[in-house]
């Protein structure tokens, strides 16, 4: 996923990933009639989104399934030809662009990344091993999930001013806390570089190079970054957590990690493709793709489990299946592709809403149509209680949760704010005097007071995991 709260994506992406409540075998995929409502559930009932699209096929054919609105109060209907941004499902194209380019004998999965830089760039390295195109691939490079001069004039287009000379200046200066190839950790960084630098070696753009490699050839005619006026007048409104229009997102630099926009149709003819469907000139290529890289890799994340890896692709296994698949959003979007290579059948699930709360966005729509996997629940109800002025200060402060990753408590006119690494503030409120909660997300923090009464550390609760976090300077 590419960020909303950054806090939130790696941990929504591992959550999903070591875990799958399959129903016995042979599950049947549920009938339209079956998806709708769960959809009105998810928009009606639990407010979690405007509008949603799901697609669905298997060897009888494709269906399209949608419920609720390309904007509020807007009278038409979402379909199939709906627009989205599809955020972090834009890495899948970026590493079938490096399957391809691999193939055609342009690149090599082990060449270092800065064969294809500047020569003034310095890339950083460790005990003498550099970051490879594979590292970037598989978010094992060591680089963090974003780059630390990333500090955004507009946090509701948080990428749009981010620079290739700010890219550069944060690789010349960046010293990697392990070595390359040693353990996962999600980097929307690391997937926006290996746009930059395939584009480089291809001597044009991202945006021409995925258009020629992949969408032109499987005649994906709404996918892209730059909208025609077609794909103008069906693109549909994001929304943040509370169902407020958003507005869009612009990433120049880091386009390899989430500039896509796409629709339902248009994702189930990539499917199609990789089922084996239809006749693709990418085939071998694709194949080639979910081919698997690292097995059984450890997360930097403490407590997180283990992940198999392929390029791009994120593989989830259980009794009965293996699920390829990869989940993504931007600030008003949530979006979700995946495919069961045993029962030929792929699913698309996308929301013109992020609700910032992980699987309850649609990731676990996607798993329960093609495996049985549980619904997520609902979120829990906080009560908000009153705290004084210095129960509330007692709170503040920086928690470090990862390397370079940080989560800071802030008050501001009595307000009580959160702000991970990167990205914009969001307002949480006290449930005691040791215990927050966020309501646009389902977000909570348990506070560990010090002998001078404040906060010394914090436990982050969020999809099931808890996430400790030292207070530092």
């Amino acid at each position: 996923m590419i960020p909303r709260l950054l806090i939130l994506s790696l941990a929504g992406l591992l959550a999903l990933c070591g875990s799958g409540q399959a129903q016995p075998a042979p599950w049947q995929t549920p009938s339209d009639a079956e998806i709708r409502g769960i959809l009105a559930e998810r928009i009606d009932v639990q407010k979690r989104s405007v509008g949603m699209v799901v697609g669905v096929i298997d060897a009888k054919g494709r269906r399209i399934v949608s419920y609720g609105a390309l904007n509020q109060g807007d009278p038409r209907p979402l379909d199939g030809n709906s627009e989205f941004e599809i955020g972090s499902i834009t890495k899948i194209f970026t590493s079938l662009v490096l399957a391809d380019m691999v193939k055609r004998g342009e690149v090599s999965l082990s060449d270092p990344v800065a064969k294809y830089l500047p020569p003034t760039v310095k890339m950083p390295s460790r005990n003498g091993k550099q970051i490879t195109l594979l590292d970037l691939s598989t978010h094992a490079s060591g680089l963090p999930e974003m780059p630390t001069n990333f500090k955004s004039k507009d946090p509701d287009n948080p990428y749009a001013d981010y620079t290739v000379d700010q890219l550069y200046e944060f690789l010349g200066g960046y010293t990697l806390p392990r070595d390359p190839g040693e353990k996962f950790e999600y980097s929307n960084l690391g997937g926006g570089l290996l746009g930059h630098v395939l584009a480089l070696r291809a001597g044009t753009d991202y945006e021409t190079l995925v258009r020629r490699r992949i969408t032109a050839k499987l005649g994906m005619t709404d996918t892209a970054i730059t909208l025609t006026p077609s794909m103008a007048g069906r693109l549909a409104t994001g929304h943040n957590a509370k169902l407020n229009p958003v507005k869009n997102w612009d990433l120049p630099t880091l386009a390899g990690a989430g500039a896509l926009r796409s629709t339902a149709n248009d994702l189930l003819i990539f499917l199609a493709a990789e089922l084996g469907f239809k006749n693709s000139p990418l085939k071998d290529v694709m194949a080639e793709q979910t081919v698997l890289r690292r097995a059984n890799i450890t997360p930097a994340e403490p407590g997180a489990p283990e992940l198999d890896i392929a390029l791009g692709w994120i593989l989830r296994k259980d009794a009965a299946s293996t699920v390829i698949w990869h989940n993504g959003g931007t600030g008003g979007y949530r979006t979700f592709i995946g495919f069961n290579p045993a029962t030929r059948t792929g699913v698309v699930v996308l929301s013109n809403t992020n609700p910032d709360a992980g699987a309850a966005a649609g990731d676990d729509i996607g798993f329960h149509i093609l495996t049985g996997s549980k619904l997520a629940p609902p979120p829990k109800p906080h009560t908000e209680v009153a705290l004084d002025q210095a129960a509330k200060q007692a709170l503040t402060g920086r928690y470090q949760l990862r390397p370079n990753f940080v989560l800071t408590i802030t008050l501001e006119d009595g307000q009580l704010f959160g702000q991970a690494t990167g990205q914009q503030k969001f307002p949480v409120f006290a449930e005691s005097p040791t215990q927050l909660f966020a309501r646009i997300a389902d977000i909570q923090m348990t506070f560990t007071l010090g002998p001078d009464g404040h906060a010394a550390s914090l436990v982050l609760h969020q999809n099931g995991r808890d996430l400790p976090a030292a207070r530092v300077p």
